[in-house]
């Protein structure tokens, strides 16, 4: 299954979309979008070597929201989607709303549930949804202080966004005391460590959890698992994610009524009832503990690279679920999600997610099967034209993902082609959707 698509059709009163992001989660967005009747024009921002195959790769940066809403009322925009937190954190949406341009995700009020960890634990605290006992400072004596007393295993975080990379689970005092230092003296994630939220360390299976929602109703749930460790067997450096697989086997629908009553709408009636009303995909990752689901985090976005497995299941076209959520419909529309099954694994650089090389050739894409889809992340076309080389440009390069009626088939089609395309020092892990137990091969 390529990912190449149909090139979007102009007029008929077709939407002009915009993604903007450059990772494997928006090209995967901009590939579900592809299919939709009511895409007309489709545009990335920046985009990479696969949203080209797709969209019309736009010059600028996720992180400038002037600039973004410059190309959207440059090139007539109906609808912008907006992939990674960083821009919705700075107030995107704001910014184009004040505009009368609509974008889909929250308010940059709304999007501290994952902006601003102590923020998300003070609502989820003062609203009775379960969590971690947890512990803020600003001090970092008093930081230290409150770990070198602490004898148990606790989880360091620094309070802003630090790319995925700013969470250490600690075992010991002196783990902890030096995950405290990498946020708040080596200043290693900038201002986002100037505070710290000291956690619970909860055991149990960690679950993302997805919902659309126009601030007032919710979707029904679709959840996924991710692998966030560099090598097998969870061993090595955190990443932003080396694969995932949907849906997991203990995802239920008793499960998902509990999360719904007991985290998801307690969260977002406390935002609505701030004044801040969260529009979008609100992201639960869960501990399923012995004694029932407890929040780890919030996001305020699609996960990446859990899109990638949840996209190709949706049912339903993904323009007219943004258009509900952010004109208030989601309630009259129904989402499907397929009864098939998903793995992803992800090819990445070698070095990543320490320093690697960009500008490699990549090698056998022509050589994945049709019903396999590879979605970009760092890569970048050495020319215009759609038949120029792609090379690398980031360390994680590409998802490649299976589809089957079951897991194991799905795991099976995504390994027989991750195999097939090469470039210097790819890499990646060979347990995604691996039953627990099971050996590597």
């Amino acid at each position: 299954m390529t990912t190449g698509g149909r090139e979007a059709d102009l007029g008929g009163g077709r939407l002009k979309v915009l993604v903007v992001g450059s990772g494997a989660r928006e090209h995967a967005i901009a590939w579900r979008l592809s299919r939709s009747p009511r895409v007309g024009a489709l545009y990335a921002a920046p985009g990479n070597g696969g949203t080209a195959s797709l969209c019309t790769n736009l010059d600028g940066s996720a992180e400038d929201p002037e600039g973004l809403s410059c190309l959207a009322q440059e090139n007539a925009v109906d609808v912008t989607i907006v992939g990674p937190e960083q821009p919705l954190a700075n107030g995107v949406v704001d910014l184009f709303e004040s505009r009368g341009l609509k974008a889909f995700g929250p308010t940059r009020a709304a999007a501290q549930i994952e902006a601003s960890k102590s923020f998300a634990r003070s609502l989820m605290a003062g609203n009775g949804v379960p969590s971690p006992d947890f512990e803020v400072f600003d001090d970092y004596g008093r930081a230290r202080e409150f770990l070198s007393r602490h004898g148990g295993p606790v989880v360091v975080k620094a309070d802003g966004l630090a790319a995925g990379k700013g969470v250490t689970v600690c075992r010991s005092p002196a783990q902890a005391l030096e995950a405290l230092s990498v946020c708040m003296v080596s200043r290693s994630f900038g201002p986002a460590g100037d505070r710290v939220v000291v956690e619970e360390c909860m055991e149990g299976r960690e679950v993302s959890v997805f919902a659309f929602t126009d601030g007032t109703h919710l979707s029904p749930m679709v959840a996924a698992c991710d692998y966030k460790r560099l090598g097998d067997g969870d061993d090595g450096p955190n990443t932003g994610g080396m694969g995932s697989y949907a849906p997991p086997d203990l995802w239920s629908e008793g499960l998902e009524e509990r999360v719904r009553r007991e985290i998801m709408e307690p969260v977002l009636r406390a935002l609505r009832e701030s004044g801040a009303t969260y529009k979008g995909v609100l992201y639960a990752g869960l501990m399923l503990t012995e004694t029932g689901p407890r929040v780890l985090e919030f996001n305020c976005r699609l996960g990446d690279p859990e899109t990638q497995v949840i996209l190709p299941l949706m049912g339903t076209d993904l323009l007219e679920v943004v258009l509900a959520c952010i004109d208030g419909g989601l309630g009259r529309l129904s989402i499907e999600w397929d009864s098939r099954a998903c793995a992803g694994v992800v090819l990445a650089s070698g070095g990543y997610p320490g320093a690697y090389r960009k500008g490699l050739p990549i090698q056998g894409l022509e050589d994945v099967d049709e019903d396999v889809l590879v979605f970009h992340a760092g890569t970048k076309r050495t020319g215009p034209e759609r038949d120029a080389p792609t090379v690398t440009d980031g360390g994680r390069v590409m998802t490649v993902v299976g589809v089957g009626p079951a897991l194991v088939q799905a795991r099976e089609r995504a390994y027989d082609n991750v195999s097939r395309i090469r470039f210097d020092g790819a890499h990646y892990r060979r347990d995604i959707a691996l039953p627990q137990g099971a050996p590597v091969a």
